[in-house]
């Protein structure tokens, strides 16, 4: 079969295309699927282009999508034909007892699905929603149950609620999507007239450029009568953190995802703390989350923005057009 591997020391110009042996028939409680697309995530960029930072040889990508085409004994929730969906952490399937590394994160730790097929344990995998494309299923994984985890399961989303989602990432468009399906009213950032349009396209009842306006914390109380977000999709960092502090409301939740603007930095604490805010950190969720989501996007009628697919041996282009920033919604890898 087809697959990608990522040679050391890493960086794009050593990810190559090689031939492996196809995968092996499954054991007791595994499935093997026939993989056709995965999506690109910031933590997928950052494992192809820091030096060092997974195993010689490794084959990337958290995402992956297909079908299944063998079933092993004992397996009664999956059958040969059905499309399916992989979990970001394997052996978190529910509760609290939540992964605090990538040991087991695929296309870090052990090996992802930039490949034709795999045989894994059933539980790796969920059912994809029912009507979707390979390439729309493998953007849940990662971004999907980031901002589900974020708005439904942190955060309590209710009708009603004001949601501030930063710029035009996976995750941040599909916040979007998910809280005005459910009531929210959602205000987003960008720095690009071209993309403030597709935003209101999307539903987007505000819009605000982080340029022109670098105090956009205030500019979201504006346009609340000077309540603030109840939920800050912050995926930023430190560089945006302050102005997400601003924005979000007295008693607001503040969902902190992303390292987009550095991995440390000043929080101005006293104002967190005088608006009693809760700052939360996460990192995707359980399978338990990501089934819940499944069942709850059957009832919608929208599906994931996917700005651009590439095929398989173009995963470096991918990964490069993902580098520009010039992408609105997922860029996808379909086989």
């Amino acid at each position: 079969m087809k697959a990608m591997q990522l040679s050391a020391p890493g960086g794009l110009d050593h990810l190559h295309l090689t031939t492996l042996p196809a995968a092996a028939a499954p054991q007791a409680g595994e499935i093997q699927v026939r993989i056709h697309a995965s999506s690109l995530n910031y933590h997928d960029l950052l494992v192809a282009t820091l030096p060092n930072a997974t195993a010689d040889g490794r084959i990337p990508m958290a995402d992956g999508a297909g079908v299944v085409t063998a079933v092993g004994a004992g397996v009664t929730e999956f059958a040969v034909g059905d499309a399916v969906v992989s979990t970001f952490f394997p052996q978190w399937q529910a509760g609290k007892r939540m992964p605090s590394d990538f040991q087991r994160v695929p296309g870090d730790g052990v090996d992802g699905f930039a490949r034709e097929c795999v045989t894994l344990p059933a539980t790796a995998f969920t059912h994809a929603p029912q009507g979707w494309s390979h390439a729309e299923a493998a953007t849940l994984t990662t971004a999907g149950l980031t901002a589900w985890r974020a708005l439904v399961v942190d955060g309590r989303l209710q009708a009603g609620d004001t949601v501030l989602v930063l710029g035009t990432g996976g995750v941040s468009i599909f916040a979007l999507q998910m809280a005005k399906s459910m009531g929210a009213r959602v205000i987003a950032t960008t720095s690009s007239a071209t993309k403030a349009e597709r935003l209101k396209t999307l539903g987007a009842d505000v819009v605000i450029n982080y340029q022109t306006t670098p105090e956009w914390g205030n500019a979201v109380l504006a346009a609340t009568a000077g309540r603030g977000a109840d939920i800050v999709v912050e995926v930023g960092g430190p560089g945006t953190l302050a102005q997400s502090i601003r924005a979000c409301a007295v008693g607001g939740h503040i969902a902190l995802i992303g390292v987009l603007t550095g991995f440390a930095g000043s929080i101005p604490s006293a104002e967190m703390m005088a608006k009693q805010q809760t700052l939360q950190g996460l990192i995707v969720g359980s399978r338990e989350h990501q089934q819940d989501m499944v069942r709850a996007l059957e009832q919608f009628t929208w599906r994931p923005v996917i700005d651009r697919s590439y095929p398989l041996e173009q995963l470096a282009d991918a990964f490069r057009h993902q580098h520009s920033g010039q992408h609105f919604g997922k860029i996808c890898i379909e086989y």
